[in-house]
């Protein structure tokens, strides 16, 4: 895992792409090295919160400059988040040429070399929020589209108000990308399970991001199909470092430090094999 470093970052753009839900593209080195599932922790400019807010990581720039403008250097990442609480809320109120203090990169990400995702059909379950940690996967593993047959992304919304965000950039990487909705508003109707099985896609290796009911039900499905599944768990987090247990999620075996059955999903995680944690 890369070094974790602490400094400011200039918000470079700023996107609204649904209903409470913001892209913000950051002008920094900072997640230069980072590898996808991997977060940040930003921390608001109000001296009165002190905690930091974890946010996945959506995309990192290449190195070179191909926006045009003198003051970027070709280095920035994107989050994607939704307003949820204080600390969201504020960070949504700000705008591009603000700055802000930023930690990262943390956690754990999804395994992706050659051996995990070779001669292997993939398909990437998003929910709600899951589709921005997905997304900067997605990226990666098209630059090595001959190691695996097939690539899908299945990404699930409320309704059609939320505007399918992000699904056009999984599109844009010529990934096959599957829309469904709880009603049906637009793309297939009911979850990312329903609309894989509709689709009739066979799943060998199987990458997840959402709430914890799709999690639990991508977990049960991939041991119905005979597929590894690799999962990202949201979690609410203080410190981010592993040091306040905040965010421990029960694992499937004992933990070899503390020897009981649990995990911190700041520092273990969030991406865990799905045969590995109880949920």
């Amino acid at each position: 895992m890369n070094e974790m470093i602490r400094k400011k970052a200039k918000i470079r753009e700023k996107t609204y792409l649904a209903p409470d839900i913001y892209r913000y593209s950051f002008l920094t080195d900072l997640c230069s090295g980072a590898e996808p599932g991997q977060f940040v922790m930003i921390y608001p400019v109000n001296g009165a919160r002190l905690l930091g807010r974890p946010l996945c990581i959506a995309d990192v720039s290449g190195e070179d400059n191909d926006s045009g403008r003198a003051d970027d250097p070709g280095h920035y990442f994107d989050i994607v988040f939704r307003v949820v609480g204080g600390g969201t809320e504020e960070i949504s109120g700000y705008n591009p040429g603000d700055e802000l203090y930023i930690e990262g990169p943390l956690g754990h990400g999804y395994p992706f070399d050659e051996k995990t995702i070779g001669g292997k059909n993939i398909v990437m379950l998003g929910g709600g929020l899951g589709a921005p940690s997905l997304l900067f996967l997605a990226k990666k593993l098209m630059k090595a589209p001959s190691a695996f047959v097939s690539l899908t992304a299945v990404l699930g919304y409320r309704d059609r108000s939320m505007n399918h965000f992000l699904a056009s950039d999984f599109g844009g990487t010529g990934i096959k990308t599957i829309i469904s909705t709880d009603d049906g508003s637009e793309g297939i109707r009911g979850n990312v399970i329903d609309a894989l099985e509709e689709s009739g896609i066979k799943a060998d290796l199987i990458y997840a991001c959402g709430p914890l009911p799709m999690l639990s039900a991508v977990k049960r499905y991939a041991k119905e199909a005979g597929a590894t599944a690799y999962i990202s768990l949201e979690e609410r987090m203080a410190c981010g470092l592993g040091v306040c247990l905040g965010c421990v999620a029960k694992t499937t075996e004992k933990d070899a430090h503390s020897g009981v059955k649990n995990a911190r999903v700041c520092t273990e995680g969030p991406v865990f094999c799905a045969e590995t944690v109880d949920i």
